[in-house]
């Protein structure tokens, strides 16, 4: 009896039935395509045993000037700086009250602490540092209340409460899932002290919110509002906590969308202790400086700070959404006043009611807004930089949704994707109901994208219609043109360059290195990740007659496997009508018996299957395992109409 070779075209269809798509895969999950072949993702592993607090939507890797390899960590809570696998606390400080303005007051049997502190500016979950306190009388002592402490309640503007923790802990004592694990202390009836009249308390800068509100932040209110090309005031805490990053040769420059812009000495040994400055507070800084935008770049060709966003010479604390302001070549922190001595200057975007984001390239600075597309250049003396649309009518869904690649840009729109390559264009995509049909659109501001060059792929990681938080992917291969999907929680993603492999933040708190291994390393130890890969139906002839299975011979690699005898399923399954139950399943385990001199593995796996149609599942769920498929044949033949 003749066997029958099983060959599918590459990526995933979901634009079409199941029946309709014969010849091709139907559904995936964690495998790419490796020259038309499916084949299981890489694995990851934590960067370090470190983890950080908050949500992080921000990485950005680079090198001090003695070659030490630095990344800035933005998370809704905190910005650290990730050296040698530990964070160091950089946040900014936002305000220091003058000694005597801070008052304790606790109530016996409770670890809880009011302070009060009048128009103290601080939200929920605000971090505050406190020295020159005297004990309160009792248990909570001066040790316990001189540290740094995450606000719990906010009371008021005026009061707030904290938790009293041990002596000597420190903040960054936190579980493997993230989260402050301190060791409370009990306030007893001798507790009846206020700390004393030198109290002094360090505000570092509000923090985020982990999840978008609607009707707040960026994409809030209806188009155009207020008069055209109106300036908008946004506060730090109500819409998404994104940072964004670029580094000025060893120095860090960052940016709080909606709020301040801040500089960081890399010439520094104590990470922990030199703190990250607003540039506005940077000695020389002029009178016009920004002290709020929404996105920062150093341009690469020419070496000016770019703001997007940002506050106008007259108004630098009030955002203009489409206002883009660029420093003085010579003096790139400290002079913005445009003059004809210097480089500085701006420019004002023609269309949309905000600039979404600003995307790098070789040859020049793609910006997009929520309705267009604009390329930014440098021209050179008297203008500096030039401007002009080059696209109109359409969306994106989030800062951080887009990738530059070469001269390309791709992102990832309301209900599209598209492309940049010299014009802009929607990018066909066999996956896209699929994809936005299941999708959170009330938190869109949390998609983010990164590309992973060694496999020629970009990635937007996106939050489903029942999640609030990012937990499923979809990539597209731009040297296969095509794409593939499966579920993953990644809140930000930076491409292999400085590092070895590319990282990425998840919400547990750590920084994973991926491509690295085949397990799930999130665990200790490792976990099996489960993949696969499915077709769609299969028939002979046009379907009017029934086939009947009884054998397949598997054609797969087991190549950089670290398991003795990595395994597979292989399964098939037949049914009778293209909307009918599977009625017949079989799965048979595919083994590798040796490598060598030539991989060997399961020679044939007999079963008995009949029905009209059939479809291949192959799937993997053990540890240390890597597989590509090849071109598996069944051994098939018709078997009468019933």
């Amino acid at each position: 009896m003749p066997f029958t070779k099983l060959q599918f075209r590459p990526g995933i269809n979901r634009e079409t039935t199941s029946y309709s798509n014969e010849g091709g895969w139907f559904d995936s999950e964690k495998i790419r395509f490796k020259a038309g072949f499916p084949e299981k993702i890489g694995g990851w592993v934590k960067k370090a045993i470190y983890s950080f607090l908050g949500t992080c939507r921000s990485l950005h890797p680079y090198v001090s000037l003695g070659g030490t390899q630095l990344i800035g960590v933005g998370t809704s809570v905190k910005f650290y700086i990730d050296e040698g696998g530990f964070f160091y606390d950089i946040t900014p400080i936002r305000t220091t009250t003058a000694a005597g303005d801070v008052t304790f007051s606790a109530t016996a049997s409770s670890s809880t602490i009011t302070v009060t502190d009048l128009n103290h500016g601080a939200v929920v979950n605000d971090f505050v540092t406190f020295s020159g306190a005297v004990s309160l009388g009792g248990d909570i002592t001066a040790d316990v209340l001189n540290q740094e402490y995450q606000i719990d309640d906010v009371q008021d503007g005026d009061t707030y409460t904290i938790s009293a923790r041990a002596a000597n802990t420190s903040i960054a004592s936190i579980t493997e899932d993230g989260q402050l694990n301190p060791a409370l202390v009990t306030a007893t009836g001798s507790d009846t002290g206020n700390g004393g009249s030198s109290v002094v308390g360090t505000y570092q800068i509000n923090s985020g919110l982990t999840v978008a509100v609607t009707g707040t932040g960026w994409g809030a209110g209806t188009w155009g509002r207020s008069t055209w090309g109106s300036g908008t005031t946004l506060t730090a805490n109500n819409q998404l906590r994104i940072y964004s990053q670029d580094n000025y040769g060893e120095d860090l420059v960052f940016t709080v969308r909606g709020g301040g812009v801040y500089y960081w000495d890399t010439d520094s040994d104590d990470y922990g202790v030199n703190r990250a400055t607003a540039l506005s507070d940077l000695p020389g800084a002029d009178s016009t400086t920004p002290t709020v935008a929404n996105q920062v770049i150093v341009s690469d060709v020419d070496r000016h700070v770019i703001l997007f966003g940002c506050g106008s010479e007259t108004n630098p604390g009030v955002l203009d959404p489409l206002l883009i302001r660029f420093s003085d070549q010579a003096n790139p922190f400290t002079v913005w006043k445009s003059e004809t001595t210097n480089t500085a200057g701006d420019l004002v975007v023609g269309s949309g009611s905000e600039i979404i984001t600003a995307i790098e390239t070789r040859q020049q600075i793609l910006v997009i807004t929520d309705v267009s597309v604009h390329s930014m250049q440098f021209l050179g003396p008297p203008f500096t930089f030039g401007i002009n649309q080059i696209a109109e009518n359409i969306t994106i869904a989030s800062p951080n949704a887009a990738v530059p690649v070469g001269d390309s840009v791709y992102w990832m729109g309301a209900r599209d994707f598209y492309v940049y390559n010299g014009q802009v264009s929607k990018l066909p995509c066999s996956v896209l109901s699929y994809v936005f049909n299941d999708f959170n659109y009330n938190q869109t501001e949390k998609v983010t994208s990164g590309s992973n060059s060694a496999f020629s792929e970009i990635w937007w990681f996106y939050p489903s219609s029942s999640a609030t938080e990012v937990d499923r992917y979809v990539v597209y291969n731009y040297e296969q043109n095509i794409w593939y999907y499966g579920t993953l929680t990644r809140t930000a993603w930076q491409d292999r360059g400085l590092q070895t492999y590319p990282i990425a933040a998840s919400t547990d708190g750590y920084v994973y290195l991926h491509e690295n291994g085949q397990n799930d390393g999130s665990t200790n130890p490792s976990t099996a990740i489960t993949s696969y890969i499915q077709s769609s139906q299969i028939d002979v002839g046009d379907g009017n007659r029934f086939v009947f299975i009884n054998s397949m011979i598997p054609d797969v690699t087991f190549d950089s496997s670290v398991s003795n005898s990595p395994s597979l399923n292989f399964t098939l399954e037949t049914r009778n009508y293209p909307g009918g139950p599977y009625l017949q399943t079989d799965t048979e385990a595919v083994t590798q018996s040796a490598t060598s001199p030539v991989e060997q593995f399961t020679n044939q796996v007999f079963m008995r299957l009949r029905g009209r149609s059939f479809a291949l599942k192959v799937e993997s769920n053990t540890t240390d395992i890597q597989w590509r498929l090849g071109s598996p044949r069944v051994e098939a033949r018709q078997d009468g109409r019933r």
